[in-house]
C-alpha cells in the first residue's frame, strides 16, 4: 500500500471516527466545556490512535460493531494530554491555531483535559471492560511519569540514550501501543497476537519520534511548519545528538557540550556547526537506522496473522513513518 492509498484510507476512516465522536460528545451540557473540547479535538489531527484500534481489530476478522466507540477513547486521552501539555508549556500555538489555554485560560482548560481523561476511561470500561480499562490506566500512568522524567532530564545538560527512550516510551509509545492492543483484544485476539500488536504500537511510536528528531535537523520548514534546528536551539538532547556525543572525539564533543551550555541565542548562531559535527559522526544515519530497525521488528511480529489484506495498512503506516517529510 503506497502513501497515497494509505492516506486516502485513513481519511475515509477518520470521517467515521469524527462522526462517532460528534455523537458521543452530544452529552456534554456545559457550553464552555463543549467549546474547549471541540477546539481540542476537531482542530486537526490524523486520528492515528483510534485508526490503529480499528486496524488492529480487523486483523482477526470483522471488528465488533462498538469498536469505533472504544477507539475514540484513545483520541480523547491524546487530546487531554495535549491540553495539559500546552498549559504546562505555556504554549500559544498548536497546529497553527491559538491554544485553548490562550483562548480560555488555564483553569477551564485543565478541567476540560480532566473531563476528557475521565470520559475516556469510562468509555473504555463500558465498551472494552476491565482489559481496555487496564490498558488505558497503564498508558495514562506512563504518560504522566514520562513528564516527570522529562522535567528531571531538563535539569541535566547531557542525558543518556536510555533516559531518552524512557521518556519516549511514556510520552509517545505507551498510548499508541495501548490503542493497538485494545483493538486486537476487543476482537478476542490471543495473548500472542496482543503481544505482537503491543510491540508494533510501541515501536511505531518510538520510530515516529526519532523521525521527528531527524526532521528537526533535516526537514524543510515549508513542509514541517517549524524552523530547522528548533530542538537544538532549545537545548534538547534528541537521538542524533545523543549518538554523536557517544562517538565524538574529545575536541568535537567539547564543542557540542559547550553549545548545549550556551544560551539559546548563542546556539542559534551555531546550528550549522552542530549539524556538521553530527553529520561527521553519522548521528543522523545512526538514528535513522535505529528507526528502521524498530519498524522491521514491529512488522516481523505481524507475521503471525498470515497473509491477510488487513495487514497492509499497518505495514503501509510503518513505511509512511520512515518516508514522511512533515
Amino acid at each position: 500500500m503506497n502513501n497515497g492509498e494509505l492516506l486516502a484510507l485513513f481519511k475515509e476512516k477518520s470521517v467515521r471516527i469524527d462522526a462517532v465522536m460528534e455523537a458521543d460528545l452530544a452529552i456534554v451540557e456545559s457550553p464552555l466545556l463543549a467549546q474547549i473540547i471541540r477546539h481540542a479535538i476537531f482542530q486537526g489531527g490524523k486520528r492515528i490512535r483510534p485508526l490503529l484500534t480499528l486496524l488492529a481489530a480487523s486483523l482477526v476478522g470483522d471488528p465488533p460493531a462498538d469498536t469505533a466507540r472504544l477507539a475514540i477513547s484513545f483520541e480523547y486521552l491524546h487530546a487531554a494530554s495535549l491540553l495539559h501539555d500546552d498549559v504546562i508549556d505555556h504554549a500559544t500555538l498548536r497546529r497553527g491555531a491559538k491554544t485553548a489555554n490562550t483562548l480560555w485560560g488555564m483553569e477551564p482548560v485543565i478541567l476540560a483535559g480532566d473531563y476528557l481523561h475521565a470520559h475516556a476511561m469510562a468509555l473504555a470500561s463500558e465498551v472494552g471492560g476491565p482489559t481496555a480499562m487496564a490498558l488505558i490506566g497503564r498508558a495514562t500512568a506512563a504518560m504522566v511519569e514520562s513528564e516527570f522524567l522529562q522535567m528531571h532530564n531538563a535539569q541535566e545538560i547531557l542525558i543518556s540514550e536510555e533516559k531518552y527512550f524512557q521518556v519516549l516510551m511514556g510520552k509517545t509509545a505507551a498510548l499508541i501501543a495501548a490503542a493497538c492492543e485494545a483493538g486486537i483484544g476487543h476482537n478476542q485476539g490471543t495473548a500472542e497476537q496482543r503481544a505482537a500488536l503491543r510491540t508494533y504500537g510501541t515501536n511505531l511510536g518510538l520510530a515516529f519520534q526519532i523521525v521527528d528528531d531527524l526532521l528537526d535537523y533535516l526537514g524543510d520548514p515549508a513542509k514541517t511548519g517549524k524552523a530547522v534546528g528548533n530542538d537544538f536551539q532549545e537545548g534538547k538532547m534528541t537521538l542524533p545528538l545523543i549518538k554523536t556525543l557517544a562517538r565524538a572525539e574529545a575536541k568535537d564533543r567539547e564543542v557540542l557540550v559547550g553549545l548545549l551550555k550556551a544560551t539559546p541565542q548563542e546556539r542559534s548562531g551555531q546550528q550549522a556547526l552542530a549539524h556538521t559535527i553530527i553529520e561527521k559522526y553519522q548521528g543522523f544515519a545512526l538514528a535513522r537506522t535505529q528507526a528502521e530497525s524498530l519498524l522491521a521488528e514491529a512488522l516481523a511480529g505481524l507475521a503471525i496473522f498470515g497473509e491477510t489484506p488487513a495487514k497492509a495498512p499497518l505495514a503501509g503506516l510503518a513505511h509512511y513513518v520512515l518516508s514522511r517529510d512533515k
